[in-house]
């Protein structure tokens, strides 16, 4: 089997999707654009080669050296970068090189555009917030007019909460409109909630072959925009309505054979024509990986190595392993360097040595997002994970 990974160096502990595939005796042939001897050598060693471009922006770039590992190896099985950023591109390969493993251009807008996600979320029999693609002025006031404020606008195609904005009245409503961006924005009407997440990775059929679950109390809109710290957490158990409406989702989307990513709000309060407090309205649904390390959360809650069950389905359409041991919650906290907490790095540390399994200072390109400074621990119960949180979390 040939399998080819685009920018396999990013994240950094995508290497091991690489050292899985290796491991299962499938040819893992790399395209990136960062020099071969800038690779750590666990990556190195899990490449049967290493193409570099200058740019994986350049589509013809990259299509030629998916043309020479065809040239050099043969029929091309898989194409692949298990991050949200490149589906598109991913797509496009497949369909230039008839690659049938994933999902290729006549599927790609559905799990790219959001406005073409309400449709395949309502054949599912999910709810989600009212929405319309911006067009002018007097259409959005119209808008509002129903569904009252705040809205939210994002680009229609993006990724993660880049560039997503809670207007909250009618000068921030008209500002917007003044300076209209030039992608198509989607507006929708506020939720008020938390995110849960269905996580996991489909086989051929569409069933999850692992599932999970994490829970985002704060919004990552209000995060990135307003420079707040960030803390979430995988759960031991996943509630079971949760699990009940994303496998309805991933049945009715195109996610086999690949990870999938399933955004939900979890109503906090009651909302007129939307839900009542508790309810799962649907948000948005992701084909790769939860960003970050959260694959790596993953692991260290359930004491397994989800790298290799990706990999164990890419080659035998299977996991592969106990789904029922589920020992710990796993939590993520971000702080920001621009903030002042009461405790420093290093008390954090020494009070929590035996629970953190993670720590480092995240990458700029990941910092809007996932905060400066990680640390990740994980806890046989909610209320150890808790007080963690509010150690770590809290101001001076």
């Amino acid at each position: 089997m040939n399998f080819i990974f685009i920018s396999p160096n990013f994240p950094k502990t995508y290497w091991n999707f690489c050292r899985c595939l290796k491991q299962n005796g499938v040819r893992v042939l790399g395209i990136g654009d960062a020099p071969y001897e800038l690779l750590e050598d666990n990556l190195k060693q899990s490449l049967q080669e290493y193409y570099k471009v200058s740019s994986l922006e350049n589509y013809d770039e990259v299509y030629k050296a998916c043309a020479f590992f065809a040239f050099r190896y043969g029929r091309i099985d898989w194409i692949e970068s298990n991050n949200e950023y490149w589906l598109m591109q991913d797509a496009q390969l497949r369909t230039d090189f008839n690659v049938t493993s994933g999902v290729r251009n006549e599927a790609i807008s559905f799990i790219k555009y959001k406005s073409q996600m309400k449709a395949l979320y309502e054949k599912a029999g999910i709810r989600t917030a009212r929405w319309h693609l911006v067009s002018d002025r007097e259409a959005g006031l119209a808008f509002v007019e129903q569904t009252g404020y705040p809205v939210v606008v994002k680009p229609d195609n993006g990724v993660g909460a880049n560039a997503t904005y809670k207007l909250e009245n009618e000068d921030q409503l008209h500002e917007f409109y003044d300076h209209l961006p030039q992608v198509q924005y989607i507006m929708e009407e506020y939720v008020p909630g938390s995110i849960e997440s269905y996580d996991g990775i489909a086989d051929r059929q569409r069933q999850p072959i692992f599932e999970t679950s994490h829970v985002f109390p704060r919004p990552i809109m209000e995060i990135v925009n307003h420079e707040e710290d960030i803390y979430y957490y995988s759960v031991r158990e996943i509630p079971e309505d949760l699990k009940e409406a994303g496998q309805r989702v991933i049945a009715g989307f195109p996610t086999q054979s690949r990870f999938f990513h399933c955004e939900f709000f979890r109503l906090t309060e009651d909302k007129e024509g939307l839900g009542r407090c508790g309810d799962l309205i649907g948000l948005e649904v992701n084909m790769r990986p939860p960003g970050g390390y959260t694959p790596d959360m993953m692991n260290y809650a359930n004491d397994i190595d989800v790298y290799k069950i990706w990999a164990n389905m890419v080659a035998y359409d299977h996991g592969y392993f106990d789904p029922s041991h589920r020992p710990y919650f796993c939590v993520y906290t971000g702080r920001r360097h621009r903030l002042a907490y009461q405790h420093t790095l290093a008390e954090v540390h020494q009070r929590y040595e035996k629970a953190i399994v993670m720590a480092e200072t995240m990458p700029e390109v990941l910092a809007p997002a996932m905060g400066n400074d990680m640390i990740t621990a994980r806890f046989a119960d909610y209320e150890a994970m808790m007080e963690f949180v509010d150690f770590t979390m809290s101001k001076e």
